[in-house]
């Protein structure tokens, strides 16, 4: 007993210290190579857009090009931006979450959930301009260019991410939470909706919140769909502006105004994605303790 207590107190040798260490070197250098390009973008974003960043262009609308002394922002892309993401979240989220309780609680293996299963993941490989164009030709030419159309092409685009991670999020349910559930005489309805479901919040927050900041990203739908105005959004009927579109339409113009502008604008799009991720963490935090 004395010697399997030396031999598990004994240092490990040289060779297999500096094997470990060089490993974790290794892991960390990875993990930096794999941020750089994040963090050169973040840093690229806030060099450009912040020293122009006033709280004029949060409440103003774009100004003419080469009028001086007057109010130049883009509230108006902000407020369409809200206005679409939400429409399509309220579209894909519900129609996205029944999908993956479905697959992962009732379907599971059956033939009908597997091709269900398999139309989702083809869905979420389709280029964001291949969704564009189909909402074009569904929408557009059948109506004409609006917010609506706009949103649905985003709905489109989001709804395999909120499904396949809500899916996989149920999935990490250990299966000894749904037999306590059903031994205290709940339902496969109740214990997926009271028990399930709420051991799986975190994770399934996190694949809603990724949707989101996918579809406030997406500018190649919305230019087959929405358009762009310079002025508010005037329905859901209507071409309504866009953050995306407007950093498009700006960063490829000749006027350095418009180029700040598009500088400004990415920031504020960051700012609004790292947000909903900060409030939701904290929604999803308080509460996991209340539990």
């Amino acid at each position: 007993m004395e010697n399997e207590a030396l031999e598990l107190t004994k240092p490990l040798p040289a060779g297999r210290r500096l094997l470990s260490n060089s490993m974790t070197t290794i892991a960390f250098l990875g993990t930096a190579i794999a941020l750089l390009p994040l963090l050169a973008i973040l840093l690229k974003i806030l060099w450009e857009g912040v020293p122009h960043l006033k709280w004029e262009v949060l409440t103003s609308l774009p100004a003419p090009v080469g009028l001086e002394g007057v109010p130049n922002g883009f509230a108006n892309a902000i407020q369409g931006t809200i206005i679409m993401v939400s429409i399509a979240a309220l579209i894909s989220i519900p129609i996205g979450l029944l999908t993956a309780i479905y697959l992962a609680e009732f379907g599971k293996q059956q033939a009908i959930a597997q091709a269900v299963r398999f139309m989702i993941l083809i869905l979420s490989g389709v280029p964001s301009i291949v969704v564009g164009v189909f909402a074009y030709a569904v929408i557009v030419l059948n109506f004409k260019f609006s917010a609506l159309a706009g949103s649905f092409a985003l709905a489109v685009i989001m709804l395999p991410i909120v499904a396949l991670t809500a899916e996989e999020a149920l999935k990490l349910v250990p299966m000894h939470q749904r037999l306590a559930s059903a031994a205290l005489g709940a339902n496969a309805l109740q214990t997926t909706f009271r028990t399930v479901i709420a051991a799986a919040l975190p994770g399934i927050t996190t694949g809603i919140l990724l949707a989101v900041a996918r579809a406030a990203g997406e500018t190649a739908p919305l230019i087959f769909t929405a358009l762009f105005t310079q002025g508010w959004s005037q329905g859901l009927l209507q071409p309504s502006p866009s953050l995306s579109v407007m950093i498009y339409n700006y960063a490829n113009s000749a006027y350095v105004q418009q180029n700040q502008l598009a500088w400004s604008a990415s920031v504020i799009l960051v700012g609004m994605v790292l947000l909903t991720n900060l409030l939701s963490r904290l929604l999803t935090r308080k509460r996991l303790m209340n539990r």
